[in-house]
């Protein structure tokens, strides 16, 4: 035994030495170097802030992407003037200033100077498509759309017209006596067709520094530019027989028909003299032609406004008559669907492409169609006038229940009408007036019981005729194409039969007396 230790605390010590030997055999520990700690730490600090800037990116994205949707985006500009953030209604005066300023100062070699609009240099402007082409610039790309870095210059929505450039021109510096004049082609209204007219040599403008400042301006609108023209002297610029071509391409677009429809019961054929304003004959006087254009704004305004005049419908209940068991007897007012056209667009696209390719066209407007729904209007009477008979038999069901003689209209074109009617309006009193077959004047004060179920044809007193309603004679002593009565008997057709009642005329036409 060891001096100085218990011995259980030689037992101990010797146990814990053991133990610190298997520890040191088993396992390995490194000592914590002073930079981990900080390097965790920059690492999560570097990822909240990407994340930060992620969620805030994404949230500018979608909040500059909400606030453009109706404005023009970022970067977009017309002529000089900035646009961004312009709705539609504040893009409109822009444009409108914008064509306004743009001029070109024409001059020649003598000092001969004039201020021209880009109007009067026949270019025609559409101050709504430049603002829809200002709205829709960028919309490529949802991520460039909203980049405030990335521009677009959008230029007018313009189309030339060399023919009314030089006209112009011509008319400015040339004297009338000295002028070339292109043949030409213009719509006659007396023969609903594009004619051609002769034209002449002469002196004419050299315009080609015109024709590019006026590129430039439909480019970058707002600007005063210069031109300088020279003078040459030219045969017809256009020939007649050029002139009669382009004429008769012209006519080809008025003789094919364009037909539109709202795909229900509506339809309407475009009128040649209106097909004829939207062809805007072009001269180009380099190469000696006319071309045929087309007013698309024109074409677009006509849609816009025509196609729902002509194609909108009023839904309209159907009415059927019906008996007491429900049959039908007739359809009183026949059923209409409620039609809303649509998409004016697409038929004006139509329209321009039928006449760019000189085709008929038969051009269905998309429409929202309301189905018309079926009423049921119960007649407790059905009144059936036999002419043969020169009689008129109220029925209950299949049930007689009144016959009256009666003198229907006479013959020579007064015969009252075969076929189903409803009776429609009533007169206790009427002074009736018309048209004797031999063309005088008649007139029948203080008729009675009038019940009308045929345009003019009804059932009604006839005083003066009561022979004829007596013998059924209405081949000698007939009507104008009303029923004869007597009395009483119009009177009960009036008391019992209200609008709305069921009237059949049938039999034939008798050449005499049938009683």
């Amino acid at each position: 035994m060891t001096e100085g230790y218990g011995e259980g605390e030689a037992l101990t010590q010797q146990f814990s030495a053991a133990e610190v030997n298997a520890l040191g055999e088993g396992t390995h520990t490194e000592p914590r170097k002073p930079g981990d700690s900080r390097k965790k730490t920059t690492i999560i600090v570097a990822a909240a802030v990407l994340a930060v800037l992620v969620v805030a990116f994404v949230a500018a994205f979608f909040t500059a992407r909400w606030y453009y949707q109706d404005k023009a985006a970022p970067g977009v500009t017309l002529g000089n003037v900035k646009v961004s953030g312009k709705t539609a209604a504040e893009l409109k005066p822009i444009v409108t200033q914008q064509i306004a300023a743009s001029t070109v100062t024409v001059q020649d070699a003598r000092g001969h100077k004039v201020k021209a609009t880009l109007k009067d240099l026949g270019v025609q402007t559409s101050v709504s498509q430049t603002v829809k082409d200002l709205l829709a610039a960028k919309n490529g790309n949802a991520l460039g759309r909203v980049n405030p870095f990335a521009h677009d210059h959008v230029p007018l929505a313009a189309q030339t017209n060399d023919l009314s450039m030089q006209s112009y021109l011509t008319d400015k510096f040339v004297a009338p006596d000295k002028r070339a004049v292109p043949s030409t082609i213009g719509f006659d209204a007396g023969q609903g067709a594009f004619v051609a007219t002769q034209g002449r040599g002469g002196r004419s403008p050299k315009s080609a520094q015109v024709k590019s400042a006026v590129n430039t301006l439909v480019a970058q609108p707002g600007q005063a530019q210069t031109a300088t023209i020279g003078y040459e002297n030219i045969d017809t610029p256009v020939s007649l027989e050029n002139a009669n071509q382009a004429a008769n391409e012209a006519n080809k677009r008025l003789n094919n028909p364009i037909v539109i429809n709202n795909g229900d019961a509506s339809t309407f054929n475009v009128a040649g003299p209106q097909v004829a304003a939207w062809i805007k004959p072009d001269v180009d006087m380099g190469k000696g032609v006319i071309t045929l254009k087309y007013d698309r704004q024109a074409i677009n305004d006509y849609a816009n406004t025509e196609v729902p005049k002509q194609l909108n419908q009023d839904m309209v209940s159907q009415v059927d008559v019906v008996d007491d068991t429900g049959k039908v007897l007739a359809t009183m007012t026949k059923g209409v669907d409620g039609v809303k056209v649509k998409d004016a667009a697409s038929v004006a696209k139509q329209v321009y492409k039928a006449l760019s390719t000189a085709q008929p066209a038969t051009i269905q407007s998309p429409a929202d169609i309301a189905k018309f729904d079926v009423q049921q209007k119960k007649s407790e009477y059905r009144v059936v006038v036999d002419k043969s008979s020169q009689t008129v038999s109220v029925y209950k069901g299949d049930q007689v229940i009144k016959t009256f003689p009666v003198c229907t209209g006479a013959n020579g074109g007064d015969e009252t009408d075969s076929g189903n009617f409803f009776i429609y309006l009533k007169y206790r009193v009427q002074d009736m007036r018309g048209l004797n077959s031999d063309g005088s004047h008649y007139l029948s004060p203080g008729v009675r019981w009038v019940s009308y179920f045929n345009g003019g044809e009804g059932f009604h007193t006839a005083n003066w005729n009561y022979g004829g309603i007596a013998r059924g004679d209405p081949a000698h002593v007939g009507s104008h194409g009303c029923v004869n009565m007597y009395e009483a008997d119009a009177q009960w057709i009036y008391d019992n039969c209200p609008e709305g009642t069921f009237v059949q005329v049938v039999g034939s036409q008798p050449s005499g007396p049938v009683r």
